[in-house]
């Protein structure tokens, strides 16, 4: 039977539905909100698994890539590895359903949570969390839920309950919350120096929106009417337990306060030896037991010891922070490093700037999403000391280089300010509790000393909480940077990461049922007193940014081109771009907009790059001086090329600041003259002056009319496809004597066609304007110089012209005259 339930949260119905599909899972649920749906399903086998000390939960997200109407890339054109935001959504649902289920439950428990569409205005990781506890609410899987989960942002100085994704880049805050009915599970959030009040705050707004979405899961779970399987964890046997403590209690004192995590191990190691070989030759068939009662008893010892006297493993106090130590500029050819040491925790941070074609591309469910801010965590196995097969970075790994990410993208400039792709990678070379939070301190160290002009430093810390049971049930302690074995063996690990302003990353993960705000104010409260204390360690290493970045970084210079001529930059099929990459040794990115980003290592090269960009993209502008090639020598002046494919026209009285006679007396083809842009006429063409470019003085209107020479405009020269002033058709004007619309044309002293396109009689240059050209007579209508008579011979036997009428050529009709 199909039951479905349905609440409106944050403005938007939310539905869970059960008994559509899925049948055969122990429990599976379709959830919706907007129009992304995807499907939970939870399986639990029948019986415990045998021989181990764990709960075996897995949580698997599927994205579908045809969720949002997508075809996946590559050549298998199929899903494959998870991306990044599921593996996160994974970890998302995990945490706060983990600690739900009884203790000593070791029967395998896996949920899917299969992706099954996406509006791309609700991410489906927080309906991932609901899924998954309605999921199992339906089920017969033992589970002490439900837990009801939301988003919470802070926009415009107000709390926003699931904010859509198009809303999120005015948010400061992005926290994902969830939690049962009476305490908070799980908060995870980045922020924009966001103070811990608004935190707090943002935690209780959150937690309340979310008990709407517990009742529509319990009014689900009752509607399915399923029972839950009983279970009751396998009795202990109090009297191994007792002489177990009885031998443990005495050496535990002087085996786990240490400051040294190798030597407490070593020396916790020699205690369960030494109880293996007193009680196993007793319980021969009970060693499993044995080390259990073991674990148990150091988790009690140490968790005692602070409650009850304030001490810890390594001698602090609960609010020490570790010693703290700080380099920068270590590694001589990248372009960034730092080492951060905080106690035996060590990591070595390195940056990486790159051109912003570098930015890393999000196949994914989203909208064209890409990063230019990368942060990368490495966790080897030496840093623990141990020895085991490297692989491809686990779910852990992505989780935290994601936290650490978070953390620092608040204080990174922006593209406009710093046009950079920026990868940090965090290898961490010894691991004591909390590398994650030292990741962003060696980070923030590895910017500066890059030079990336960060808006302030952050840095990070690592709270815990222990609580107590039984007869010290009521007593909690916050324990400030916490290391490894209080990371084991507490109840929280909350980390917090922020500037000397604010929050910007925040972090809680609990082993126990919940916790109250009064512990989530101290632990925030002691958290900033740990962080500034770093801080200023981090700042008496490197204060700010380094003025200039590493001689081995690349240099980023932004050129403004009009959009209309990108396909110019780029060329038919990427050639003009590739031979500008290839000549140049550097790379050019091109924005939509028309800023065209090159980033080259050398001065040379970016200069090259950027002169071959301009050139043939930039607009030629009256006053401003080129240095061109002459390429062509007329009878009036020579045309010059100051940009490729641009030529002008240098008139002869232009060509020095004396009389010249001939262009040829001044210039020859294929030198390089220096010419300063004098006019630029409406069709575009362009005349210059090198006589200007020499005095720094721009010609007067006289002078440059005076140049052009005076109209030669005759009657009704001009024909049908010569029309417009003075021009062949549309494309040539020959009122100013001017060029070719395009390219070189006819100018100099010429004189041009008048406005009805006819051209008065008159020579070309300094002719005559009596005798046309050559011996050409003006006043007889006159043939070109000595050109041959044209017609048959005269009656005195000489060639001539046969008879002709007025104005016209040969024997020509009148309707037929130009």
């Amino acid at each position: 039977m199909i039951h479905r339930q349905e609440a409106v949260i944050g403005g938007r119905v939310m539905s869970i539905e059960t008994g559509r599909v899925a049948e055969q899972s122990s429990g599976a649920v379709l959830v919706r909100y907007g129009e992304t749906v995807l499907l939970a399903t939870v399986v639990g086998s029948d019986e415990p698994r045998e021989g181990i000390d764990f709960f075996p939960l897995t949580v698997d997200v599927e994205e579908r890539m045809y969720a949002a109407g997508k075809i996946p890339g590559g050549f298998i054109k199929r899903e494959g590895r998870a991306t990044e935001h599921a593996i996160l959504s994974c970890r998302l649902a995990d945490r706060p359903l983990r600690p739900l289920f009884p203790k000593g439950y070791r029967n395998d428990v896996q949920i899917v949570i299969t992706v099954l569409s996406v509006d791309q205005e609700n991410d489906y990781d927080i309906l991932g969390i609901v899924g998954a506890s309605a999921a199992l609410s339906v089920s017969d899987i033992p589970f002490q839920g439900p837990v009801g989960a939301v988003r919470v942002g802070y926009i415009d100085d107000q709390f926003v309950i699931n904010p859509l994704e198009s809303q999120m880049e005015q948010s400061r805050l992005d926290l994902a919350i969830a939690g049962t009915a009476d305490a908070v599970m799980m908060v995870e959030a980045g922020a924009k120096e966001l103070p811990e009040e608004l935190m707090l705050e943002a935690v209780r707004v959150g937690h309340e929106a979310l008990q709407d979405i517990i009742k529509l899961q319990e009014k689900l779970a009752h509607a399915n009417g399923r029972a839950k399987r009983p279970f009751s964890p396998p009795p202990a046997d109090e009297e191994l337990q007792n002489k177990v403590n009885e031998f443990v209690l005495p050496r535990f004192e002087a085996a786990v306060n240490s400051t040294d995590k190798a030597s407490r191990s070593a020396a916790l190691s020699l205690v369960q030896d030494d109880l293996i070989t007193e009680l196993g030759a007793q319980y021969p068939e009970r060693l499993k037991e044995i080390i259990t009662f073991y674990e148990k008893a150091l988790k009690a010892y140490v968790r005692n010891n602070i409650l009850d006297h304030g001490n810890r493993p390594d001698g602090r106090d609960l609010k020490t922070i570790r010693p703290i130590n700080c380099e920068v500029g270590l590694l001589p050819r990248t372009h960034g490093s730092a080492i951060f040491t905080r106690g035996q925790t060590q990591v070595l941070s390195v940056v990486t700037l790159g051109s912003p074609g570098d930015e890393q591309i999000l196949d994914g469910l989203g909208v064209g999403e890409k990063k230019r801010f990368m942060h990368h965590y490495n966790f080897p196995p030496y840093s623990t000391g141990e020895s085991k097969p490297l692989r491809g970075p686990g779910r852990r790994e992505i989780g935290h280089g994601a936290l650490a990410e978070r953390a620092i993208a608040a204080v990174i400039p922006s593209q406009s300010d710093f046009p950079y792709t920026i990868r940090a990678v965090s290898d961490i070379l010894s691991s004591n509790g909390s590398t994650s939070m030292g990741s962003v301190c060696g980070t923030t160290l590895a910017l500066m000393d890059a030079g990336v002009p960060i808006h302030a430093p952050v840095a990070g810390v690592a709270m815990g909480l222990i609580t107590g049971e039984g007869e010290r049930a009521g007593k909690w302690a916050v324990l400030s940077d916490i290391q490894g074995i209080e990371d084991a063996l507490g109840d929280m690990d909350f980390k917090v990461a922020g500037t000397a302003d604010g929050v910007t990353a925040l972090q809680m993960d609990i082993k126990v049922k919940g916790i109250t705000y009064e512990i989530m104010s101290k632990a925030l409260e002691q958290a900033r007193e740990g962080r500034m204390f770093i801080m200023e360690k981090m700042l008496d290493t490197i204060d700010a940014p380094r003025e200039e970045l590493s001689a081995f970084a690349p240099r980023i210079q932004t050129l403004k081109i009009n959009p209309d001529k990108i396909g110019a930059v780029i060329g038919p099929g990427g050639k003009t771009i590739r031979k500008i990459q290839e000549e140049s040794g550097a790379k050019l990115d091109i924005e939509d907009d028309g800023s065209v980003n090159i980033s080259a290592v050398s001065g040379e090269s970016m200069q090259r790059a950027f002169d071959a960009v301009r050139a043939l993209t930039e607009e030629v502008e009256v006053g401003h001086i080129y240095t061109g090639t002459v390429r062509r020598i007329v009878d009036f002046g020579c045309f010059v090329e100051i940009l490729p494919g641009k030529e002008g026209l240098v008139r002869t009285s232009q060509l020095a600041d004396y009389q010249v006679m001939r262009p040829e007396d001044v210039v020859s083809i294929g030198d390089e003259i220096t010419v300063m842009v004098i006019e630029v006429d409406g069709q575009g063409r362009v005349n210059l002056s090198r006589r200007a470019a020499l005095s720094g003085e721009m010609p007067s209107q006289a002078e440059m009319d005076q140049d052009r020479g005076p109209s030669r405009g005759g009657p009704n020269r001009g024909g049908p496809n010569r029309g417009g002033p003075g021009g062949y058709g549309m494309n040539r004007d020959r009122d100013n004597g001017g060029q070719r619309s395009g390219g070189p044309g006819y100018g100099g002293d010429r004189g041009g066609y008048n406005a009805g396109g006819g051209r008065d009689r008159g020579g070309y240059g300094d002719r005559d304007r009596n005798s046309g050209y050559g011996d050409r007579n003006n006043s007889s209508g006159g043939g070109f110089g000595q050109r041959r008579p044209m017609g048959p011979p005269n009656r005195q036997g000489q060639g001539g012209p046969g008879p002709r009428r007025e104005g016209g050529f040969g024997q020509r009709p009148p309707e037929r005259r130009w």
